[in-house]
């Protein structure tokens, strides 16, 4: 719980940040003095910070991997282990069409994988340690055959737009209300001066709340992505080693050393109940691999 509650606060805390240094800098006052009362000035505005930051972090994806994961981009292969792991991921992604991706180990004890980037043909796909220590190479060859799906699939681009339009809607909606419990608590008044303080505590508490529905609707995706994944691994390598693969994941034990912001694109997530299971980046391991199993029959 601890993860999906730091993961779901890194999310908000961008919109949040974000409305403090609007309102700091009198971006949002400047907004209503120029036409920011017009629902077609209110969306531009709320769209260009609303994707922006999300493409923003779409184009520093890579960036941020390799330093929060400490990653080691294989240049030049240096031993066999590395050549045969260069050479899987070169025909992986021959046989989905795509460029050839950066290829990185990082050091991590726990069986893992992440695949980001900009783009299809710009990408990373990166493998820890520990997967590389606990699994076979059958199960190797599945892993990145998934991590290559998410790439094909372009998973990223999409859980960005995703993201940032949800993002717009969030900014778009907490001003709109914003702007209506102002009015109410100034008694109607004509607020050309500016906004009151009932504007801008609403817009933040009404990011929260929205950031957080927001935020179950990314997830769903994220957790449908994982099922895709999986299948493009089955395509790649076999849908027996892709299910074995899934099985050697569940052996799994401990919190993953993937920084938060990397989370959801690990290969496995962490579990949750109840209503917690609505901010789940992956689905259950056991759910993947009954799909896989129900799809062969």
């Amino acid at each position: 719980m601890r993860r999906i509650a730091l993961f779901l606060l890194t999310n908000i805390a961008v919109l949040f940040l974000l409305s403090i240094v609007c309102h700091l800098l009198g971006v949002d006052q400047w907004a209503a003095m120029h036409g920011y009362g017009g629902m077609t000035g209110l969306l531009v505005f709320a769209a260009v910070f609303g994707m922006g930051g999300a493409f923003i972090s779409l184009a520093m994806s890579k960036w941020m991997a390799k330093m929060s994961t400490g990653a080691r981009v294989i240049d030049q292969p240096q031993n066999e282990t590395e050549r045969w792991l260069v050479d899987t991921v070169r025909r992986h992604a021959q046989n989905a069409g795509i460029g050839m991706p950066e290829v990185a180990i990082y050091d991590a004890p726990e069986m893992n994988a992440f695949a980001t980037g900009m783009s299809k043909n710009h990408s990373l796909v990166a493998v820890s340690t520990g997967l590389l220590q606990q699994m076979d190479r059958e199960q190797i060859t599945a892993v990145l055959g998934h991590e290559m799906g998410h790439v094909a699939n372009g998973d990223m681009v999409t859980l960005t737009l995703i993201q940032g339009v949800l993002n717009t809607l969030v900014i778009l909606a907490a001003r709109i209300v914003g702007r209506v419990v102002d009015s109410w608590l100034s008694g109607g008044r004509d607020s050309r001066g500016g906004s009151g303080i009932g504007y801008f505590v609403s817009v933040m508490v009404l990011q929260l709340v929205f950031g957080l529905f927001a935020s179950m609707i990314v997830m769903a995706f994220s957790r449908w992505r994982e099922f895709r994944a999986d299948a493009a691994g089955a395509k790649f390598a076999g849908r027996g080693a892709m299910i074995s693969a899934l099985q050697r994941l569940q052996l799994n034990h401990g919190e993953s050393t993937l920084p938060k912001t990397m989370a959801a694109f690990g290969i496995s997530g962490p579990l949750a109940q109840g209503l917690q299971r609505l901010f789940m980046s992956h689905p259950p391991l056991e759910e993947r691999i009954a799909a896989l199993q129900n799809a062969a029959q």
